[in-house]
């Protein structure tokens, strides 16, 4: 049990760690402290901290720097917010950011927007799209054996994809493929749209077949949780990654496969209000010199996503932790319009 001194202490030494990234000795944190001890007192308390694990002692210092452990101790005990004038003023600057126009328009700008705050990576996970409705399906006709498939759906998102051929397929074999796919799509879900036409393909032409099943894939791809990531480039402008190369190696190598790190995120969804996972507490090693600070996102009142941030473990948890918590109330309030 840490009594009121060593918190003040500990307290201190974390918020100058953070401010300037050099290890804290005895002589800053009785001049921070504003406590009236004695260096001896101060490196006795140390002493204390580092045996709890809370604090380390670097190689090549004599000053101490907080582990994952201090870290947590003070996020969940001894951390201030910034003051409400600070807060006031972020509201509307993050509004002024977020178009309402349509959903990948305002997760997107979601992303960019907490990077920008931040200087660290911002991630969204935009919301699961298992009930995704059909509009409309288009083939065209590209050079040599190629097609352009085009997917329309019920809000208005179109995607489209390149499809290779077996043969040339002139116009009127694509315009007979589009309407025998239109003909059941319209108000559909995908999955509704399968079952459909499970006893119908057996009449298509086979050299049709790989353009309707390149359809179907688009389909099941729009209903996959798809995470959107900015600003990873900032952690390379960081001195606590700067010189780990093959840390920063294995966190774009996962911020690449995006899979492990959307699980991560997707427990977020379960939860009520901020969630910080500090260090190895992720349990994915690419992320054990990492903070996450993740928050959960609403459409009409129903959570459906996740955003947050991911920089080291040395961030001003005091303001990311304000912006990830605005930030998600923007986006819901951009998403529910």
């Amino acid at each position: 049990m840490l009594n009121d001194r060593s918190h003040i202490l500990l307290k201190t030494l974390v918020e100058r760690y953070i401010a300037d990234g050099h290890p804290v000795g005895s002589k800053a944190l009785s001049q921070y402290s504003g406590l009236d001890v004695s260096s001896a007192t101060i490196r006795n308390v140390m002493a204390d901290l580092e045996n709890l694990g809370l604090i380390a002692s670097p190689h090549t210092s004599a000053g101490r720097i907080p582990t994952a452990q201090g870290y947590r101790l003070f996020v969940d005990r001894l951390l201030t917010t910034q003051g409400s004038t600070t807060h006031a003023a972020l509201p509307e600057l993050l509004s002024t950011e977020l178009p309402n126009d349509h959903p990948q328009h305002s997760i997107a700008a979601a992303s960019q927007l907490l990077s920008q705050l931040t200087h660290f990576a911002g991630v969204v996970t935009p919301p699961r799209r298992s009930e995704v409705l059909l509009k409309q399906i288009e083939f065209l006709p590209l050079s040599d054996k190629r097609v352009l498939l085009i997917l329309v759906t019920q809000d208005g998102e179109v995607q489209n994809r390149i499809v290779q051929t077996e043969r040339i397929l002139g116009i009127n074999e694509l315009n007979d493929a589009a309407h025998f796919l239109n003909r059941h799509c319209a108000g559909k879900t995908i999955g509704n749209l399968m079952q459909v036409l499970q006893q119908d393909l057996g009449q298509v032409k086979r050299e049709l077949l790989e353009l309707m099943n390149a359809a179907m894939q688009m389909g099941q791809d729009l209903s996959h949780d798809h995470m959107v990531i900015a600003g990873e480039h900032q952690l390379l402008g960081l001195n606590d990654f700067g010189s780990n190369m093959r840390q920063m190696r294995q966190l774009f190598e996962l911020f690449e496969q995006k899979s492990t790190l959307l699980k991560l995120m997707q427990l977020g969804q379960s939860a009520e209000g901020i969630q910080i996972y500090i260090g190895h507490e992720s349990g994915i090693a690419p992320l054990d010199e990492c903070s996450v600070i993740a928050a959960p996102y609403r459409v009409d009142g129903e959570i459906v996503g996740t955003l947050g941030v991911i920089g080291p473990t040395r961030m001003a948890y005091d303001r990311v932790i304000p912006i990830v918590n605005i930030t998600a109330q923007l986006l819901s309030s951009a998403l529910s319009h």
